[in-house]
């Protein structure tokens, strides 16, 4: 049986945007010609009231706002929430108010909210891929639009899709979501500096397939991001930027498309590349698999394979994306195919250290039981390991597990060490702790002391923010627990030190405890 979204009347959401306004500036945006193109309308104390379009504007009335047009306007709204925007009950009109330093409404910009229908049809088959997608363009561009359509057409699909809607502007305001969104569930956001934990929050309680979120802009934000990539929910969303170089070349949404870090290279390893001894490179496997940027509401450059596209870009080449174009018949057309040939042939992250010509240097397969096979990647990444991830224990060289799960001897455990197959356990399912197992796996001399300190503190934060549960960290000089401390104070998170030298250690957690300091 197939279930409808309900629907609004065709023009209802348009009136109740008109009946906001003083009677005299209602008046004169009904007479406009071209009124189903007004993008906003600005009302500014001392000056007259605005209609703008995509590339221009004219003035209302020749009459300046005074405060009364604005409190009339305040009055028939939702109230402000702490990023100063509000709504109109089951629309999606946004409506964001400009303030004096005493907190008084000055101006307001009431931005038109339509549901657009076939705007992602252009991009269907990428979107019902399955796969983590971020949607970068400038503003008013038409993204919100876009992720809008996603979560219907998904939700219409039978997908389980949960919108975490910071700002009420994908779903509309009020407590009943608006129809453009389909079958989708919508999460409010009660202050814009909780996001990151309701989208947590969302993945936790309402065992969604595909969540859709709009404007990432905040470290914690990423993180949270990357935490629901982890858990293997596919992830829509907006990020501030343009360009995936506008994105790889933000330090704080870096880490949506994998991070940048500085690795020094051997001398052998510079020579054969012909560069540097110091060069940048991914830190971690990307968030989202798919970049797409919106250069215009009918042409989009689509990477495919956003690790290949950064490797390439921190390697100095341009990789050549697939840009698509809708006409003006209303067919799509690929007027730029995507070129592999643009891009070096890497075949993966970890393999980039291997002396050319070499090939007697086999890749050592690591199973993973019950632990993350996203961690182990980042890990070998990390170490600049020849090394990769086995999807049968069998065709492994090493198999790699939890203490707990060694402990409980389970059948296939057993199975496993009866081939003689070496097994390596670790504590907590850390990258930091995955990556000291494979330092013994290839003998490694040890890696800086505070480095490891401050990994093991971000792969805290992570469980923090994902479980809400407590995190103690191994024992560490004072000096390394301040920055830790730091560290889960960027993230809003608690921390105290506990325990007794030389064994003084941070506990890192959500809520206040008792006792802390």
């Amino acid at each position: 049986m197939t279930v409808n979204a309900p629907s609004i009347a065709p023009g209802w959401e348009l009136t109740q945007l008109l009946d906001i306004f003083p009677l005299q500036i209602r008046q004169s945006l009904v007479r406009l010609s071209n009124l189903d193109s007004v993008i906003e309308v600005v009302l500014d104390l001392g000056r007259p009231p605005e209609a703008r379009f995509e590339n221009d504007y004219v003035y209302l009335s020749d009459t300046p706002v005074t405060n009364e047009d604005i409190a009339h306007v305040s009055s028939r709204l939702s109230e402000f929430s702490a990023d100063n925007r509000a709504g109109i009950e089951q629309t999606l009109h946004r409506i964001s108010a400009i303030r004096n330093r005493n907190g008084k409404i000055i101006g307001v910009t009431c931005r038109v909210g339509r549901a657009v229908f076939g705007t992602i049809d252009i991009i269907l088959d990428v979107i019902r891929s399955g796969k983590s997608i971020c949607l970068l363009g400038r503003p008013g561009i038409g993204k919100t639009t876009m992720l809008r359509e996603c979560a219907r057409v998904l939700s219409e699909d039978r997908k389980r899709v949960v919108i975490v809607d910071t700002s009420s502007e994908i779903a509309g305001d009020g407590d009943i979501p608006h129809p453009g969104i389909g079958l989708a569930r919508r999460m409010h956001v009660a202050d814009p500096a909780l996001q990151h934990a309701v989208m947590i929050e969302a993945v936790e309680n309402h065992m969604p397939q595909v969540i859709v979120i709009d404007e990432i802009g905040t470290e914690a934000e990423a993180i949270a991001a990357r935490t629901i990539a982890e858990r293997g929910v596919a992830l829509i969303g907006t990020a501030h930027g343009q360009t995936l170089e506008n994105l790889l070349m933000n330090p704080t949404l870096a880490d949506l498309v994998g991070g940048i870090g500085a690795v020094t290279l051997s001398d052998e390893e510079a020579r054969r590349r012909g560069t540097r001894k110091t060069v940048l490179e991914r830190k971690a496997p990307p968030t989202f698999d798919v970049v797409i940027e919106i250069q215009d509401r009918d042409r989009l450059a689509i990477h495919q394979n956003v690790a290949d596209v950064v490797d390439a870009l921190l390697r100095g080449y341009q990789p050549q994306p697939e840009v698509r174009q809708r006409t003006a018949s209303g067919t799509v057309a690929i007027v730029q195919e995507a070129n592999p040939e643009s891009m070096p042939r890497i075949p993966a992250a970890y393999a980039d250290d291997r002396v050319a010509g070499d090939e007697s240097e086999r890749t050592l397969l690591i199973f993973p039981y019950g632990v993350s096979r996203n961690k182990i990647e980042r890990a070998i990444h990390n170490l600049r390991l020849n090394a990769a991830v086995a999807r049968n224990w069998d065709d492994a060289d090493v198999v790699l597990t939890l203490k707990t799960l060694e402990r409980k001897e389970s059948a296939k455990l057993k199975q496993i060490a009866a081939e003689n197959l070496p097994i390596y356990s670790i504590k907590t399912n850390t990258t930091t702790q995955i990556q000291n197992a494979l330092k013994d796996v290839f003998n490694l001399p040890p890696i800086d002391v505070e480095e490891v300190a401050l990994r093991e503190a971000e792969e805290a934060v992570y469980q923090v923010m994902l479980n809400s549960q407590a995190v103690e960290l191994s024992p560490q000089t004072s000096y390394v627990r301040r920055m830790q401390h730091q560290l889960a104070e960027r993230y809003r998170l608690q921390s105290r030190s506990t325990g007794l030298e030389p064994n003084r250690r941070v506990r890192i957690f959500k809520e206040a405890e008792i006792g802390s300091v």
